[in-house]
């Protein structure tokens, strides 16, 4: 039995230690990691269909490189140049990435095109919502900041990890600095 324990134990550690990248969660917000890329989609881009994405092992292993720079490195400029390396930049979880890599650097009007580039391919990206959300409270926006809380109520409910985050930030008074 201990022999066989030496031979396992090291084999669940290196599991547990390949996995991990794949396991990171989020915290920006205070929410859970982003949804993965999109399942399907019939638009094409540059003769490539977006939703070849989610069965391209390249394009996954790619996006949750940048997600881990975003989420755990917190380099926005690098993740930016790794999400427009994807050459998906309108698909929703690309945009929202981008979107939200240049609000954190303080670009806000990259960042509000990125948003709005989401919201035009998934109109009820509930992540997307919940950034651009916070975008509108930095930008001095309560009422489209509650349109938005709004939205994610009617998408995803009023339990949901993004409409808790908005619905906190909104709680904050005008002129808080928002941690998230």
């Amino acid at each position: 039995m201990r022999k066989l324990s030496m031979l396992l134990v090291p084999g669940l550690v290196s599991m547990a230690l390949a996995a991990g990248p794949m396991l990171t969660s989020a915290y920006a917000a205070g929410s859970d990691e982003p949804s993965p890329p999109p399942k399907s989609d019939s638009s094409a881009k540059k003769g490539k269909k977006k939703s070849s994405s989610i069965s391209d092992p390249i394009f996954l292993a790619a996006y949750r490189t940048a997600y881990t720079t975003i989420y755990d490195g917190h380099d926005y400029t690098s993740a930016i140049g790794q999400l427009k390396s994807l050459e998906r930049d309108d698909v929703a979880d690309v945009a929202n990435l981008i979107g939200y890599s240049y609000r954190k650097l303080g670009d806000y009007q990259s960042s509000k095109v990125y948003y709005e580039i989401a919201l035009k391919d998934d109109p009820n990206h509930v992540r997307t919502w919940q950034y651009y959300g916070l975008w509108q409270l930095e930008q001095g926006n309560r009422e489209q900041a509650q349109y938005h809380l709004n939205k994610i109520a009617s998408l995803a409910g009023t339990d949901s990890s993004e409409y808790r985050s908005l619905a906190a930030a909104l709680d904050k008074p005008t002129g808080a600095t928002l941690v998230y």
